[in-house]
């Protein structure tokens, strides 16, 4: 397409001199720029479609970057992106050295926050706000956050504190009715209320002329009509809820509208305190397979424009997939299993356990620790919840882990979906602190299985040994590994040698276990000769397998695709130092810095944890003086030692 118009923004102010002619072209050139990008890379498609005369109404209304405009998430800012002079390198959008799929500061001067995590956003802008006034400065500070969102705690602690302090704030609530997964709870069900029925602010003005005609009825009237007009607006106002809440409610209104917009912006500028602007947008407009199903488009690979089909297809399941697959053969079994999900069903397999259970299913909405809590009561009352959540999400609900069930001692199994390096949504996204957050929690199993085939068995001995587990495992597809039945148990705390080698010991979780037998293979043609122990438990630790590493091998090697701050890594020290043994260790993991975006492929290569990484990592330490290759002589005397019965 011949972007006209689109090529000549370089900035906000160039969209102000615009006619609403030239606008509607725009926001057609902006579709179909955001269609043929994330076609090629991939991203949020459906929600960016839906914000695109928002995004242009904003800008106009208000001078970013003078003015703060604060994105929640992120998902939908592609078109700020477009209009804040990132056309020209849009095509590089969450590519490795490209633009981020979120706001990013580094990237431009109009973007405030890295964003990437839900319904923090009113709380940023409050504090931004209240900054503002205390230092006599004069802008607007708008919040965009979207009706998913609006189902996080953290946005009604925010909307509280703003309604009792009466900051100056503009909140604009991009209703579109649908988030990752549909909407859920009551708050949901209010927002359809009001976006649904179009005859509220008719049938209020109708009441209130009515009332206006009715004689004279003395002082009385007078002394109750404050008391009448507020029973009227809690009867009729759709905003009631805000407004209780101490903000200015305006709306709904048409989010696809321009000129409403602006009118309505404009008004909201004028308010002294907090203001809500209810706006109505239509997720993944301009492409019908994003109306149509918006759940699908909220994120999504590479696809054909024609057909909105994938660009690539593999027949191999991905880790998600065989999840949701195996807690439904287990959930048919028993009739105790139930899942929940913070707004994460097709993201997390749960999808695939509602349709099987739907009177077992509960989506909670963006409400993480609400979700954990809740499942705790489950399990209070003999039923054993299976809470799937994003390992970056899942930090969230920290403290409930902590308090409300391992404390407890519930048995709550955690599906920790994307753990480790997730890719192209870069560091707000990365799983790289689940083993450190989680082994912290006493009580606590966790798991990380080597292969797609061991996630199963490892869920069923989750379900079995009812205890609080922690079950991790990366995003993407597995191996093509074949999964066979029936189901076994996983013994806890215990590893498995896969390779037995006489120079280095390798021991690896989860994902890394595949990539350092790749490695394992490519220091036996460099000299090296290494053993590779798929360790399968974080915690517990299986110490005689580690003191069996330490006693035959003259280097120890840790691989996780974690963070090295606290993580398996430290585990494995841990151990070493109680057991008093002395062999030089090497830890790899992810460094203590936040991964950028790009593929997992390349991310991994990035921080030396694929194979070539790996194995580049351990010939330079035992490249250091006092590292021989061979075993040591002292080591060599102790293998028919007491840990030999770890090899049997």
């Amino acid at each position: 397409m011949d972007y006209q118009i689109l090529n000549t923004i370089k900035s906000p102010n160039d969209i102000k001199h615009l006619s609403h002619g030239e606008l509607a072209q725009l926001a057609t050139e902006i579709r179909s720029r955001l269609i043929e990008t994330v076609s090629e890379t991939g991203g949020h498609l459906a929600s960016s479609l839906g914000v695109v005369e928002l995004t242009l109404a904003l800008h106009r209304s208000l001078e970013s970057p003078v003015d703060k405009i604060i994105w929640d998430v992120g998902h939908q800012s592609y078109v700020h992106k477009l209009l804040t002079g990132r056309n020209e390198t849009f095509s590089t959008l969450r590519q490795y050295g490209g633009l981020a799929g979120f706001p990013k500061k580094s990237e431009s001067e109009h973007d405030f926050l890295d964003s990437g995590h839900a319904s923090n956003s009113i709380s940023f802008g409050l504090g931004m706000a209240e900054g503002r006034d205390k230092d006599g400065g004069n802008e607007h500070v708008a919040v965009v956050i979207g009706d998913g969102s609006l189902t996080g705690g953290i946005a009604y602690e925010a909307l509280d504190q703003a309604g009792h302090l009466g900051t100056r704030l503009m909140v604009v609530l991009n209703d579109n009715g649908m988030s990752i997964s549909p909407n859920v709870g009551a708050i949901s069900g209010y927002l359809a209320w009001v976006r649904l029925d179009p005859g509220h602010a008719k049938l209020r003005k109708e009441i209130e002329q009515r009332i206006k005609k009715l004689p004279a009825i003395g002082e009385l009237v007078y002394d109750i009509g404050m008391h009448v007009k507020e029973s009227v607006k809690a009867l009729l106002v759709p905003g009631m809820l805000f407004e209780e809440l101490g903000f200015t409610y305006i709306g709904p209104i048409d989010g696809h509208d321009i000129r409403e917009i602006e009118r309505n912006l404009g008004l909201a500028k004028q308010v002294e305190g907090p203001v809500l602007i209810h706006v109505i947008t239509k997720k993944g407009l301009g492409y019908s397979p994003a109306v149509e199903r918006p759940e699908k488009w909220h994120g999504i690979a590479p696809f054909i424009t024609r057909t909105g089909e994938p660009k690539s297809c593999s027949d191999v399941s991905t880790y998600t997939e065989v999840f949701g697959k195996t807690l439904v053969d287990l959930a048919n079994k028993n009739d105790k299993v139930v899942g929940i999900t913070a707004a994460m069903a097709s993201g997390t397999g749960l999808d695939i356990f509602e349709k099987a259970h739907p009177d077992r299913f509960y989506d909670v909405g963006i409400a993480e620790q609400h979700a954990v809590t809740f499942a705790a009561g489950l399990a209070m009352r003999g039923y054993q919840p299976v809470v799937a959540i994003y390992s970056t999400f899942l930090q969230r609900a920290y403290d409930q882990i902590m308090q409300d069930v391992s404390l407890q001692e519930l048995p709550v199994v955690f599906a920790v979906d994307r753990a480790g390096i997730v890719g192209e949504d870069g560091p707000t996204h990365h799983g790289a602190f689940d083993l450190t957050y989680l082994r912290s929690v006493p009580g606590l199993t966790v798991m990380a299985p080597k292969d797609e085939d061991e996630l199963r068995h490892m869920l069923f001995t989750a379900l079995e040994i009812k205890k609080p587990v922690a079950l991790r495992y990366p995003r993407g597809k597995g191996f093509g590994i074949k999964l066979l039945g029936p189901y076994h148990l996983v013994p806890e705390g215990k590893a498995e040698i896969l390779t037995k080698g006489s120079d280095v010991c390798i021991l690896a979780v989860g994902r890394m276990v595949q990539s350092s037998v790749e490695a394992a293979e490519v220091l036996e043609k460099r000299g090296v000769s290494a053993s590779v122990v798929n360790m399968r438990f974080i915690k517990p630790l299986d110490t005689d397998m580690i003191a069996w590493a330490a006693e035959n091998h003259s280097l120890v090697v840790t691989v996780e695709d974690n963070s090295l701050i606290g993580g398996f890594g430290s585990g494995v020290l841990e151990v070493l130092t109680e057991l008093g043994e002395s062999t030089p260790a090497l830890r790899l993991g992810i460094p203590d810095r936040f991964i950028s975006h790009g593929s997992i492929k390349r991310l991994l290569a990035e921080i030396h944890l694929d194979a070539n990484g790996i194995a580049y990592s351990v010939n330079r330490k035992l490249d250091e003086p006092g590292n021989p290759k061979k075993r040591s002589r002292v080591a060599e005397k102790r293998v028919a030692g007491k840990r030999a019965s770890v090899l049997e």
